[in-house]
């Protein structure tokens, strides 16, 4: 290989989420989950790979961080995961299996802030890495997959599921497209950054506590989950916004339920988390149905999902009740960047300005991709300054 190899990866949000493993070290989990993956041009990692006999070890640089791939085990699994399947499609005396990878790789986006940065991170590694040793028809999301669980998600765009399978193996653990993002195109969705600081209790962390510790867990994998994917699954292929909005946000209550269930308790939400709750539940009230849902993942950052007939009137009323001290252009992100001026608001009372550090309006999007915006050069140095102050 004598040319560097770069590719962006989207975010995806689970609707139906996955809550603790049966298999800690494959990345099995206990029960299905189904998202929707996001436009990359708003939220995505990049990863730019270069490999060949001229590189002398492996390496990572992640966001101007420097990483151990022998001391980080689902990285070295990934890297460990492609060689084989370099082997089985190119054979085990092919000079590839040798090269050594250079991978530098950024998002444009917080990390570790309960905004799926891993999943987008290790689906573009493997994606690009797949792309890089010209490797076809491998099982792409099963090996992402066991470098961040829901990253097997985001290998593909619009609607996904992760079945969980019952393999040992976890040979059928994998993603599968429900629809793609041309199925629902008037799908928007609001992310309402409340903090974007690294999280206390890591998704992993609290992964385990609650397997080990919750009751409600248990039943929640039993009961709810099955039901709840078969009907969600319906609601997409219906476009049924009121029954979507509905199951995703008792989902998400119930999945923060089991946190507040887990011992000792695991607490992602926070007070300005509460007060976008109340607020989406005062709106739908007002208008008589359900216009717009939310999800919250292992963080306080809201996750809101609503129809583009209702978006403008929607962010009129929510950048009154959460003002900010900001300009719109910082404050604002992504595909709404100003508000109509002729939009009359319900009335909702202001809360106390910058509870939110920003907003992004986002749409469906598809999985990873090829691009020309390479962050290493021919040579496998880095483009920018990072491999001097490491």
């Amino acid at each position: 290989m004598d040319k560097v190899v770069t590719c962006v990866a989207p975010v995806n949000i689970a609707v139906i989420k996955y809550w603790g493993k049966r298999d800690e070290h494959l990345i099995l989990p206990l029960n299905d989950s189904v998202s929707l993956t996001l436009d990359c041009d708003q939220m995505h990692t990049k990863t730019s790979i270069i490999a060949g006999p001229f590189i002398t070890e492996d390496c990572v640089w992640l966001n101007g961080q420097i990483m151990s791939i022998e001391r980080n085990e689902r990285l070295k699994k990934c890297f460990d995961l492609i060689r084989n399947l370099i082997k089985i499609q190119k054979g085990e005396n092919s000079q590839e299996v040798k090269w050594k990878i250079r991978v530098c790789s950024e998002n444009n986006f917080p990390t570790a802030a309960g905004l799926a940065s891993s999943a987008a991170g290790y689906a573009c590694l493997v994606y690009t890495l797949a792309n890089a040793f010209g490797l076809v028809n491998g099982d792409l999301p099963s090996i992402a997959r066991q470098g961040s669980g829901s990253a097997c998600r985001s290998i593909y765009g619009g609607f996904v599921q992760w079945t969980a399978g019952v393999d040992d193996q976890g040979y059928d653990s994998t993603a599968v497209q429900i629809a793609a993002d041309t199925h629902w195109p008037e799908m928007r969705i609001i992310i309402l950054v409340v903090n974007d600081s690294k999280k206390k209790t890591s998704s992993t962390v609290g992964m385990k506590q609650a397997v080990k510790t919750s009751e409600l867990l248990k039943y929640r994998i039993q009961k709810c989950v099955p039901e709840r994917t078969k009907e969600i699954i319906q609601a997409i292929t219906d476009k049924n916004f009121e029954k979507f909005a509905e199951i995703t946000m008792r989902d998400s209550n119930q999945f923060h339920a089991i946190c507040l269930d887990t011992y000792p308790p695991c607490v992602y939400l926070n007070q300005v988390s509460h007060e976008i709750i109340s607020f989406v539940h005062d709106y739908n009230e007002a208008t008589g149905q359900i216009k717009v849902s939310y999800t919250f993942y292992a963080g306080p950052n809201a996750f809101l999902f609503i129809q583009q007939i209702d978006l403008s009137l929607f962010m009129s009323e929510l950048v009154n009740v959460f003002p900010t001290m900001q300009p719109n252009s910082s404050y604002l992100r992504g595909i709404v960047s100003t508000l109509p001026n002729n939009v009359k608001p319900y009335g909702f009372k202001s809360k106390d300005k910058d509870l939110l550090k920003y907003i992004m309006v986002t749409k469906l999007g598809n999985g990873p991709k090829c691009v020309d915006d390479h962050l290493l050069n021919s040579d496998g140095t880095l483009k920018s300054k990072i491999e001097s102050t490491n």
